[in-house]
């Protein structure tokens, strides 16, 4: 999220506080997603409704937060952050698929040409939506090539973190 704020926002507009709202977002968003498969209610998932601390997050970020999961929430992203997460949520997910079929199972391994290549496959990673990825060029104006890159090369600088 941090590197799509960098990538979408002008520079003359980046602000340190901007950049951590975004990655706060993105740390945030599946917050609720254990806690409503527990209770057997993932329909719930970006509602919050799991959430005590609910009215304690920031009005952007929550609606961030609830619009990445719109068909559930029925929140519909609107800002650019709100479709950043939406559509980076679902790349992400196929790009952790594409580091974990190499035999090293490492995100190094991974180029962007190969996450294209998975991508095409529909049965690759199935639950991955292409169609929310591919957002990224009608929401974000970001070309899939370049999102798939900003993603890839994202995760790759937090590797340790993500255990990949």
């Amino acid at each position: 999220m941090k590197a799509l704020y960098k990538r979408l926002t002008p520079q003359a507009e980046q602000t340190g506080g901007g950049k951590e709202t975004w990655g706060i977002t993105g740390l945030l968003h599946d917050v609720d997603y254990e806690v409503c498969q527990d209770k057997g209610d993932v329909l719930q998932h970006g509602t919050l409704n799991f959430v005590p601390e609910k009215e304690s997050i920031p009005a952007d970020i929550l609606h961030g937060i609830q619009a990445h999961a719109f068909e559930y929430s029925h929140i519909m992203p609107e800002s650019p952050m709100d479709w950043a997460i939406t559509t980076c949520d679902q790349l992400t997910g196929l790009v952790t698929a594409c580091a974990l079929v190499r035999p090293d199972q490492k995100l190094a391994s991974v180029t962007p040409e190969s996450v294209m290549k998975k991508f095409n496959q529909k049965a690759f990673a199935a639950g991955a939506d292409r169609e929310m990825i591919k957002k990224c060029e009608e929401k974000l104006a970001i070309l899939l090539p370049e999102f798939i890159k900003i993603t890839l090369t994202a995760m790759q600088d937090i590797h340790e973190d993500l255990g990949l």
